[in-house]
């Protein structure tokens, strides 16, 4: 096994997690974070809630530990691929295609360092939804607290969901 292959694992690795990251997509496009939680409806603003609920589905398999320590890096990963897949279809160049993923990768990072704070209770999590989710056009006082109460109960959801079953994306 090369030390490319360990760290960023295989396709095959990449392509177990494929159901976990579909089920992040789905949720991170519901409707009701765009009607009712005032989320943009842009690619902005879909991006921001597809990176949101990944970053919750991290935290989730961080409780796991040593358990779920390599689900986290190939997450991650499909993410990435994912995003690249993205940009290009956008019609990124590929000269650009790589600072703009480091940038999304920045941006998925500081969601999960705010989003664990603000559910551990050393941060506001209303305050994190306006930092993180907002950040394309500034929201009105109503709706930042039905994404952070959505946010707070798909955080409490996946808690109760055993590590299979959310592999599989089951939650």
């Amino acid at each position: 096994m090369s030390f490319l292959t360990r760290l960023f694992g295989d396709r095959t690795e990449r392509q177990a997690l494929q159901p976990l990251y579909e089920a992040a997509v789905r949720i991170g496009r519901e409707p009701a974070w765009y009607l009712d939680g005032g989320v943009p409806d842009t690619m902005t603003g879909r991006f921001d809630m597809v990176s949101s609920v990944v970053a919750l589905l991290l935290l989730r398999l961080e409780a796991e530990g040593d358990a779920a320590r390599r689900e986290c890096v190939m997450l991650t990963e499909v993410f990435v691929d994912d995003m690249d897949a993205t940009l290009r279809q956008a019609g990124t160049g590929d000269l650009v295609v790589g600072k703009r993923v480091g940038k999304l990768m920045s941006t998925l990072g500081g969601r999960l360092g705010a989003y664990r704070e603000a559910l551990n209770g050393a941060e506001d999590l209303h305050l994190a939804v306006r930092r993180n989710i907002f950040r394309e056009s500034p929201p009105s006082d109503e709706v930042v607290p039905v994404v952070a109460e959505r946010l707070r109960a798909l955080h409490a959801r996946l808690a109760g969901v055993p590590l299979d079953a959310l592999l599989r994306g089951d939650f």
